[in-house]
C-alpha cells in the first residue's frame, strides 16, 4: 500500500477525516496532504485536522481526536443522555486541572476545570450526532458535574435534568451518591432529589 492508499484508508476508518499526527505516526510525509487538499480531495478544517470534500464535519468528535483530553460533560451531554431538549449554543467539555485550553477551542467551548484524578472516572463512549464515538461522562457523572457547577448552569435545565433522570428505570442512585461523595456535593444532591422526589 502506498503513502496516499495509507491516508486514503485513514479518512475511511476516521469517518472522513485526518489529523496531520496520524500522518506522523505512520512516518507518512506531510506533502502527501498538500497534495490530496491540491487534488481537492481533502480540505483543511482546523490545524491539524483535515476532512474528506465528501464527509460531513463532525466538529465534537475532530474535537476529541485533536485534543485527547477533552471529555464532553455538563450541557452537551444532558442533551445527548437524553435529559435535556436544549442542545447548547457551545459544547461543554470538562479537562483536567493544568491542562492548556487552546484559544481557539476556549472560543468554541465552555470549558470546565477538574482535578486530574477526578477527570476519568464515569467516562463511557456515546455516539454523536453524525455516528462518530466521542468520550462523555455517563448520566450520574453528568448530573453531579450539573448540580457542582449549577452557577454557570441555567436553573430549568438543572431541575428538568433531575426530573428526567429520576423517571429513568435504569437510573443507579448508589453510583450518583458515590459519585457525588467523589466530587463533594453528596449534601447538595441529597437536597435536590428530596424536592425532586
Amino acid at each position: 500500500m502506498n503513502n496516499l492508499e495509507k491516508i486514503e484508508e485513514l479518512v475511511k476508518q476516521q469517518n472522513g477525516m485526518i489529523l496531520s499526527a496520524d500522518l506522523d505516526k505512520y512516518s507518512i510525509p506531510r506533502k502527501y496532504l498538500q497534495l490530496l487538499i491540491a487534488e481537492g480531495r481533502l480540505e483543511r478544517w482546523d490545524r491539524g485536522v483535515y476532512v474528506a470534500v465528501d464527509a460531513i464535519e463532525d466538529e465534537m468528535f475532530a474535537m476529541q481526536k485533536k485534543y485527547s483530553k477533552l471529555i464532553y460533560s455538563h450541557e452537551t451531554v444532558l442533551f445527548l443522555h437524553g435529559l435535556s431538549n436544549r442542545t447548547a449554543f457551545e459544547y461543554s467539555a470538562t479537562v483536567p486541572s493544568g491542562y492548556k485550553v487552546v484559544s481557539n477551542v476556549a472560543d468554541r467551548f465552555k470549558i470546565y476545570y477538574i482535578k486530574k484524578e477526578l477527570h476519568e472516572f464515569g467516562v463511557i463512549s456515546l455516539k454523536s450526532s453524525f455516528g462518530n464515538q466521542i468520550s462523555v461522562y455517563n448520566i450520574e457523572r453528568t448530573i453531579c458535574d450539573i448540580i457542582k457547577s449549577r452557577s454557570r448552569v441555567d436553573i430549568q435545565i438543572l431541575n428538568e435534568a433531575l426530573k428526567r433522570y429520576v423517571k429513568i428505570k435504569t437510573s443507579d442512585y448508589s453510583l450518583l451518591m458515590d459519585y457525588a461523595k467523589k466530587l463533594n456535593i453528596e449534601t447538595i444532591l441529597k437536597k435536590y432529589l428530596e424536592v425532586i422526589l
